[in-house]
């Protein structure tokens, strides 16, 4: 395409932002809106204008990062428009936004991309008298402005010009609001439901407004809240005005975001992504400790990340604003490299590139847990109302740093016991090619009771795969006995069918009051034959040579633990040359709302149309295409078995 002649070009004189964004809400019949344009040089959305709301009820979302879960960050991500119905769809989606703004209203989140960048993207929004889905009509004004916006962008990069800074639009006059009462008054016109509250005209009179919102401006009743009067005389505290508002919108937003983090590094993404960017910082360091040292946790934003891990190790005697404010809890705030350099010389030899730091400790059950460093890449002051925001977030970000700590050593803890209770390798067989996979629950404690083990006796080989109910550390250790005991069993030369009734024995003598599904072969690959027998497991896949699989409906037992007196009759099975044998646990195929049959059926159909892979490429693409295992409710175990032809 080429270029525009300079004649239909935007001028830059013009307020572009402001112009297009009035536009879209008036073509779509919005209330609400904002233009957010991307960073220069980092993945970060800045808001550029607002209209019909004060900056008050976006405070939180002023700069976000790219890979933030709320509606702008997700079009300008994913490239496409993004609706949200209402409150409930917005507390389910996106609960970040619903506890800071928990009022009924629809919104549209839509990119400004060309087809080769992205420039930013756009929110508007509609009262909650708005049908719950987007309109065609509506949509395609969104899009086609958004686009037509985004042409303007580029067009004026191309002319190495900027759009001027502009002024946000309100939707009406200023409301004059008493102290505390702007989040009421913006509340009824984001959702143009009715609503109400009380105000102290001094010095001792209390007033109730009544507020009726409708399309075309604000009907106020006001009359004399006696209750409320005869309750309390007190007036208004000092310092209290409409600007708190973004105080605590920030904190309840980001303290939202915070509790999803699970580990560590969850943490330190999080507050890369919202924190961040909100607070105007570039770079950041979690530091924690250990044994008496400073540790680095995780750090975004540096070029070079050298000059962050020498700090790594470091004691915590050392004289430096990290180890300072973590050993004595106070926050320090640095305007400036003069200031930083005045109180710390040694820096003079290890500038990092900034100009600008926020020491904040972080504090948990009263005592340091880290440090956080916010670094701005020019001078940057700190207001007293900044300072204590920076501070209560750092109060945030100590709990969940806590909890990270605490959820990795667990998570480390149960990845040990869980690898010491599975084969490290499966052995190499004659006659037998073998692949196996385990992936643990992403829910509960990530370790589980599956198991599998292939175990080579006398010129045969023995497999056996099971799964012990529960996500815990007992389930874990009974499935490590019920593994060993079947091995031990194998090993003495019990038949199949003895090896499940002395297992089935054991667990009730151990008297653990836990059952266990399992599935035992025996296999003989010289001639072509294996021997199973089946306690409540789930019927192995048989791949034949030519492409059919079918599902093994092998006799059996009830799950081993219940009766001590069951038997579990075997069932022979060929195993031609080039079979595939698929055993599994339930977690490969059992998913809410899928009808079992359909998930056996489909687990088959794959099997059948990548059973000719490498049995460790098979594996993987079974666990792949899985959808039981992407969601992971339950453990997953899979034990191929291919014989040799």
């Amino acid at each position: 395409m080429s270029p525009a002649p300079a004649s239909a070009r935007t001028r830059v004189g013009r307020p572009l932002l402001s112009l297009a964004l009035a536009s879209m809400m008036d073509e779509v019949h919005a209330h609400s809106g904002a233009v957010y344009l991307m960073a220069a040089d980092e993945p970060v959305l800045e808001m550029a204008v607002m209209a019909g709301l004060p900056r008050a009820f976006a405070a939180p979302w002023e700069r976000v990062g790219l890979s933030a879960p709320i509606p702008v960050a997700e079009a300008a991500r994913e490239r496409r428009l993004v609706w949200v119905g209402g409150e409930q769809e917005m507390a389910s989606r996106y609960p970040r936004i619903a506890v800071v703004l928990p009022y009924p209203f629809a919104l549209a989140a839509v990119p400004v991309a060309t087809a080769s960048k992205v420039y930013g993207a756009v929110f508007v929004t509609w009262p909650g008298s708005h049908p719950p889905d987007l309109s065609d009509r509506e949509r395609d004004h969104l899009n086609a402005a958004c686009g037509r916006l985004a042409v303007r962008l580029e067009r004026t990069v191309e002319d190495s010009l900027a759009p001027h800074t502009e002024p946000d639009l309100l939707a009406s006059a200023h409301v004059g609001s008493p102290a505390g009462t702007l989040g009421t008054v913006e509340a009824a016109r984001i959702s143009q439901h009715s609503t109400s509250f009380v105000a102290l005209r001094p010095p001792g009179d209390w007033l109730s407004f009544r507020l009726y919102p409708s399309t075309t401006g604000l009907s106020v009743r006001v009359s004399r809240a006696r209750a409320v009067a005869e309750m309390s005389r007190a007036g208004p505290r000092p310092g209290d005005s409409p600007s708190r508002l973004v105080t605590i919108s920030q904190v309840l937003s980001l303290a939202g975001a915070l509790t999803e983090a699970v580990g560590v590094q969850d943490v330190v993404q999080l507050v890369a992504d919202e924190i961040a960017p909100a607070a105007g910082s570039q770079a950041l360091v979690v530091l924690g400790k250990r044994a008496g040292r400073l540790h680095v946790l995780g750090h975004r934003g540096y070029p070079d990340a050298r000059v962050v891990e020498r700090f790594d190790g470091l004691p915590l005697t050392e004289s430096t604003p990290g180890t300072r404010a973590l050993t004595t809890g106070v926050p320090a705030f640095f305007e400036s490299r003069d200031q930083l350099e005045r109180l710390y010389p040694l820096r003079h030899a290890t500038p990092d590139g900034f100009a600008a730091w926020a020491y904040l400790p972080l504090i948990a059950s009263g005592r340091p847990v880290g440090t956080c460093v916010l670094a701005y890449a020019e001078r940057h002051p700190f207001p007293a109302d900044e300072r204590a925001v920076l501070t209560s977030l750092g109060g945030l970000i100590a709990q969940a740093l806590e909890r990270a700590v605490l959820y990795d050593a667990k998570h480390q803890l149960a990845h040990g016991l869980q690898a010491a209770l599975l084969p490290h390798t499966l052995p190499t067989l004659p006659g037998i090619d073998a692949a196996a996979r385990y992936l643990p629950a992403t829910q509960g404690m990530d370790i589980g009771g599956d198991f599998y083990d292939l175990v080579p006796v006398d010129g045969l080989a023995a497999a056996v795969i099971g799964d012990v109910q529960g996500h815990n550390v007992t389930a874990a250790g009974l499935m490590g006995q019920l593994r060993t005991a079947v091995r031990a069993y194998t090993t003495v030369g019990q038949t199949p069918e003895e090896v499940m009734r002395s297992t089935n024995r054991l667990l009730i003598d151990l008297g653990a009051d836990l059952f266990a599904s399992c599935l035992y072969l025996r296999l003989d690959p010289r001639r072509g034959r294996a021997v199973m027998a089946r306690a409540g497991h789930p019927p192995p896949l048989l791949r034949r040579p030519d492409g059919r699989v079918r599902v093994l409906d092998l006799a059996g037992g009830p799950l081993l633990g219940i009766d001590g007196s069951a038997n579990y009759p075997t069932t022979e099975v060929a195993l031609a040359p080039g079979s595939v044998l698929a055993l599994y646990t339930d977690g490969l195929i059992e998913s809410p709302g899928v009808d079992i049959e359909d998930a056996l059926a489909e687990l088959g159909q794959q099997l059948a149309e990548a059973g000719d892979l490498p049995l460790d490429e098979l594996a993987d693409e079974l666990v792949r295409r899985s959808a039981a295992a992407r969601e992971r409710v339950d453990d997953v175990a899979l034990l191929l078995l291919r014989a040799d032809g």
